[in-house]
């Protein structure tokens, strides 16, 4: 399965290479997520402020749906200079951009203006730059909301709910220490792949947010929802550097601009997308709940443990801390 899924993406991107060239200059981004997420709609917005910037000169083509593979492999095709852009979880990221990890961290934020105080500034740029050595260009954090616990056969209440079950993770080592230090069973999967691994009995549990459980239909066979909103874990948007460098400082200004037009309105559809998701998941039969939120985040001091060692990460912990309340 996974050498056709090679072939598959191989000429996926041979098509790309192969385009015949238009006027301008066309800019390949791709995705994982679905046309109707409020991501991809700001991406369509991104690409006519850059029309419009550039008067034509520079021009998006965007991928969606994982067409040229999953987060992990269009990183690697960005690093190459086979792709242009993506965007992808900090999840993901963090295997490439080794500080970003912090980012995962459970109840890292006080609440949302705490959060885009810490995103939107210093900080967030040097979490951004972090990708540099990697030859990715980050450009700035969509807002991915809160990430709370779904299941199918119990609501997940307390950190005790979590004790047996085989919870799907990304592929991340901060969300594996915090499901094990939750006391549930951490279990890496694509996000592909995750309604069969819930269907057949692969995982028992999930985390995302309301609009990502929503699209990807896994109500359907979850129909509890426990939003204790553990990580405010934002997406991404990375360019090449490999691309970048090709650009001239003009074009980069543009992208820019276009990029910020984009996070700016995205983060106005994501609270529409939420609470959309939260009302329609309900009426498809979800018991949704609020649990205390004291509890998870006393089991999740381990979390942070694991870190002390790093100043750099420490560092960054105390300063996004001191920021709460600014």
């Amino acid at each position: 399965m996974r050498v056709a899924h090679a072939i598959a993406l191989l000429l996926a991107v041979l098509a790309l290479s192969c385009r015949p060239a238009k006027q301008g200059r066309t800019i390949r981004l791709a995705h994982g997520l679905d046309v109707t997420h409020s991501v991809h709609l700001a991406m369509v917005r991104m690409g006519s402020a850059l029309d419009s910037l550039s008067g034509g000169v520079l021009k998006l083509e965007i991928y969606p749906n994982q067409q040229l593979g999953s987060e992990r492999e269009v990183l690697e095709l960005l690093q190459i200079g086979t792709l242009d852009m993506t965007k992808v979880s900090v999840a993901t990221l963090e295997n490439f951009a080794p500080k970003t990890r912090i980012l995962g961290l459970p109840y890292l934020f006080s609440d949302r203006r705490h959060a885009y105080a810490v995103l939107d500034g210093p900080i967030g740029q040097e979490l951004l730059d972090d990708g540099l050595h990697y030859w990715l260009k980050g450009l700035g954090f969509y807002d991915a909301g809160y990430r709370s616990f779904y299941s199918m056969r119990k609501p997940i209440e307390s950190p005790e709910d979590l004790k047996g079950l085989k919870v799907r993770v990304m592929e991340s080592v901060t969300a594996i220490n915090m499901i094990r230090s939750m006391g549930g069973a951490p279990t890496p999967i694509s996000w592909g792949e995750l309604y069969t691994a819930l269907q057949q009995g692969v995982v028992d549990a999930a985390e995302n947010n309301p609009p990502s459980f929503y699209l990807a239909r896994h109500y359907e066979v979850c129909k509890y929802y426990s939003l204790d909103e553990h990580t405010f874990s934002p997406d991404v948007l990375i360019a090449g550097t490999r691309f970048w460098e090709t650009l001239t400082p003009r074009e980069q200004a543009w992208i820019r601009q276009a990029a910020q037009w984009s996070i700016a309105y995205q983060r106005q559809l994501w609270a529409e997308a939420e609470a959309e998701a939260l009302r329609e998941v309900e009426k498809a039969g979800v018991t949704i709940s609020h649990p205390d939120k004291k509890p998870f985040a006393e089991s999740a001091h381990e979390a942070y443990r694991l870190y002390e060692a790093d100043t750099t990460l420490r560092r960054l912990i105390r300063q996004i801390q001191q920021l709460q309340g600014s």
